[in-house]
């Protein structure tokens, strides 16, 4: 029924066999980066880092790598923080624990001052730089460097099988995209092994697109469309050998894409691991938008329902969802939720939303809360999270703890593009209303 994401066809068929891949697995380090300042997801990222942001009602954004990890047989990944690490330690502390025979683990890693670089992470590439000593502790051959905001399902086990059957110093992950989307990423051009001759980071200039695009072998061994140009894309996956990673960061350069991975070309045998499946990077609020409504379809584009490679997160023991009449049309509902006479259409519900009657809720992302009324950590000085009688509510981005009271209307229609109301009770993005962490409405407010 669902997409299924895989690797897209390799030029020929592994050869390793499958405790060779499993050796892989237990061999290679985790490194989940965890975001910079998160400007162009404000305000979901004023209290908290991108990777904590909230997904499909029940899940957060880190969660995606970290399980892609687990279920490629990864047992030891650190997760690099910085900004607003509250939340982001909280979760992973709570979510990813292994059994006390296992020695796996998922750990923070923050950012600090030392007497050796007093300097917080410039980038991503000093952001590994400045914890290597940690990764160099244990006796991994292989480090796995992950983005921790994209929502995408790969087994890491075939990028690490084709990154030592290549015997290449550094694997990209790749995907294609079409001429429009190229601008926003880093391309690069491969052979047909597969090694990487050029990269170019966010090209604009149409000449050089021109020049970047797949040729037509390539895209026919792919099976792409031939009717138009495609791009390979870099995924922000890499796969370092242990001493070309410590090689590759002796000096001051900040980030991988930008510096690092051109600079490598030269020195190194780099290879392209092509992937074709739905990936999609959650840099803005009009993607993380549209990415999470789009589980909302009959058949959504990730398949969250796939039990050979689950989803793991917080387990938060809450009851099922209770329902006191409403109408319900393409909507995810999660844990806990109490929904009474309300009309809710190509939305999706977090934990513990309450909803009360003759409420309207269309195309909008209600991220729940993290109490009940009455809870012993509800607070007392502040309404209690949940949405009123009568309200409307569309196109809308409903962050936790929100109080909505009665008869509110919350729409972008005949708003601008973005917008920031004076008293931080909401912003509009991407023309999508967002309004923040812990906000309450008055009843009645029209916005």
């Amino acid at each position: 029924m669902f997409h299924e994401l895989s690797g897209m066809s390799a030029p020929r068929p592994l050869a390793l066999h499958p405790l060779e891949v499993t050796q892989l697995s237990r061999q290679t380090l985790g490194i989940i980066m965890g975001g910079g300042v998160g400007k162009r997801l404000f305000p979901l990222t004023k209290d908290r880092a991108k990777p904590a942001v909230p997904l499909a009602g029940k899940y957060r954004l880190v969660d995606i790598p970290i399980s892609n990890c687990i279920n490629s047989g990864l047992r030891h990944v650190y997760v690099l923080t910085q900004f607003n690490s509250v939340s982001l330690n909280r979760h992973i502390s709570r979510a990813y624990k292994f059994d006390l025979f296992s020695n796996g683990f998922v750990e923070v890693l923050a950012a600090q001052q030392t007497p050796d670089d007093p300097n917080w992470f410039q980038g991503t590439a000093d952001a590994v730089r400045q914890n290597l000593r940690y990764f160099l502790e244990g006796r991994h051959k292989y480090f796995l460097i992950l983005s921790g905001d994209q929502l995408y399902r790969l087994d890491f086990r075939q990028v690490l099988a084709r990154h030592t059957e290549s015997k290449a110093d550094i694997t990209l992950a790749t995907i294609p995209v079409g001429r429009e989307r190229a601008k926003s990423f880093g391309i690069m051009q491969s052979d047909e092994e597969g090694i990487i001759h050029r990269f170019v980071e966010k090209p604009k200039d149409p000449a050089l697109l021109d020049g970047l695009s797949m040729p037509a072998e390539t895209v026919q061994r792919l099976k792409l469309a031939e009717d138009q140009q495609h791009y390979e894309a870099n995924m922000g996956i890499y796969v370092f050998n242990r001493d070309v990673l410590v090689e590759a960061l002796d000096n001051k350069m900040e980030d991988f894409g930008s510096h690092i991975i051109p600079a490598a070309l030269s020195k190194y045998r780099v290879l392209s691991f092509p992937f074709k499946g739905y990936w999609e990077d959650i840099g803005t609020i009009g993607s993380f938008y549209e990415a999470n409504l789009d589980l909302c379809q009959v058949v959504p584009q990730y398949n969250f329902f796939d039990s050979l490679a689950p989803i793991y997160t917080h387990a938060r023991f809450l009851p099922a969802t209770k329902i006191n009449g409403a109408k319900i049309s393409r909507a995810l509902l999660s844990d806990g939720c109490i929904i009474t006479q309300a009309e809710i259409e190509n939305s999706i519900l977090g934990v513990r939303t309450v909803v009360e009657g003759g409420t309207v809720i269309r195309d909008t992302v209600i991220m729940g809360a993290d109490y009940y009324a009455g809870a012993p950590n509800c607070p007392t000085d502040r309404p209690y999270p949940g949405i009123g009688r009568a309200c409307r509510i569309e196109r809308a981005i409903i962050d936790k703890n929100v109080h909505i009271g009665d008869g509110v209307v919350i729409t972008p229609t005949g708003k601008p593009e973005n917008f920031d109301e004076s008293d931080g009770m909401y912003y509009i993005r991407d023309g999508i209303v967002v309004v923040p962490k812990n906000a309450v409405i008055p009843a009645g407010t029209w916005i």
